[in-house]
């Protein structure tokens, strides 16, 4: 990572947003379970966009970010119609992997919390690199 990024990416910084859950986001929509209820799938992908926005906020044009691993857990179950306020804050700068602790909220409950971890990415380049390999 060049120098100016450490000097942009720096531990502390955070970012919220907020979803609504509707039926497309639920168990039973998904089949990750029965329930009209936030599935864990789509709260991991509310928490990623949320790290993702953060980090394109922050970058140059040029430069993007990938998510590379998860470790959430899911804590408590949120209805169709739940506000859902996701945070993300960066932990963590090594080289070109960020680290991120990600919570999601339904008013004051904890819905789920853990890590993300996103790789920095020229775009161009990861493009060319995806289109050699086809």
């Amino acid at each position: 990572m060049t120098e100016d990024l450490q000097h942009i990416l720096i531990p502390g910084l955070s970012r919220e947003d907020v979803h609504i859950v509707e039926d497309q986001h639920t168990a039973g929509h998904l089949g990750s379970g029965d329930l009209r209820v936030l599935a864990s799938p789509m709260m991991i992908l509310f928490m990623e966009i949320t790290a993702r926005k953060l980090l394109a906020d922050l970058l140059p044009e040029n430069l993007s970010s990938v998510g590379t691993r998860v470790d959430v857990r899911h804590l408590a179950p949120a209805a169709v119609g739940a506000e859902i306020i996701t945070r993300a804050e960066i932990t963590a700068v090594d080289e070109q992997i960020i680290t991120l602790h990600v919570d999601a909220w339904d008013g004051h409950t904890l819905v789920g919390t853990g890590l993300h971890w996103r790789f920095l990415i020229d775009e161009a380049r990861f493009m060319r690199r995806l289109t050699q390999q086809s």
